[in-house]
């Protein structure tokens, strides 16, 4: 079956992840998830903390704590943490390297593009915000998977997104970072690009399924697969 980057396929839509992806906000965000946690008497340490949480929902880490400690985190324990993270992505995000110019040459392809994310729309926003992506990513074009209280690894987010743009699933590719996104690319029919540098290869493997050390290598990819489909 043809894919979004198969030479027999049609390229029309990229969505992105954000953290990870277009925001260097993963190790701060986990960081304070495994603070929180200690706060709580479980005993998680920084290090293990981006391995274990990233790319996860809050009522997923939620739920993986408490199951595995038998601690309450507290009914308010999801609400509490967005109003932390929105607070510290305030101050502290960053873009992932190369991600401005990346999204200069997506621009440049002609490739319409939008995002597709576990943060919430608050805390999206004041990302953007502190680094200058705000006029690329208006509010119709970023979808909080968290605010539609259908988190990853559950494709909607995706499927939305394609719906929105009216491109159907199949010509669109997602860029994500971790294996949670990167099922949710899969179960929604669509190709996937992973960015990560090193580390082991996602549990899900198709043939719609690329990957790339650095956002840099993004764009001549999706360039050399929209010349091949114009052959």
């Amino acid at each position: 079956m043809a894919h979004a980057l198969s030479p027999s396929g049609a390229l029309r839509l990229v969505i992105f992840d954000c953290d990870g992806v277009l925001i260097d906000s993963e190790g701060p965000s986990c960081r304070l998830v495994a603070r929180v946690a200690r706060e709580h008497g479980i005993g998680v340490s920084d290090e293990e903390s981006i391995e274990r949480f990233a790319g996860k929902a809050l009522a997923q880490v939620k739920h993986e704590l408490e199951a595995e400690t038998g601690h309450d985190l507290g009914a308010d324990y999801v609400a509490i943490m967005q109003d932390k993270l929105v607070e510290l992505m305030r101050d502290e995000a960053v873009p992932i390297d190369g991600a401005a110019t990346m999204l200069e040459g997506v621009t440049a392809l002609g490739l319409p593009f939008r995002v597709g994310s576990n943060s919430s729309w608050p805390e999206m926003e004041v990302k953007f915000d502190r680094v200058g992506f705000s006029p690329l990513f208006p509010r119709h074009r970023v979808h909080s998977a968290r605010d539609m209280m259908r988190p990853k690894p559950d494709p909607y987010v995706f499927l939305h997104a394609a719906a929105e743009e009216n491109i159907d699933p199949s010509c669109c590719v997602v860029i994500e970072d971790s294996d949670t996104g990167v099922q949710a690319a899969h179960d929604a029919g669509m190709a996937c690009i992973l960015l990560r540098a090193e580390g082991p290869p996602p549990a899900h493997d198709w043939t719609g399924l690329r990957r790339i050390a650095h956002l840099d290598e993004l764009v001549p990819v999706l360039a050399d697969v929209l010349k091949e489909q114009a052959r």
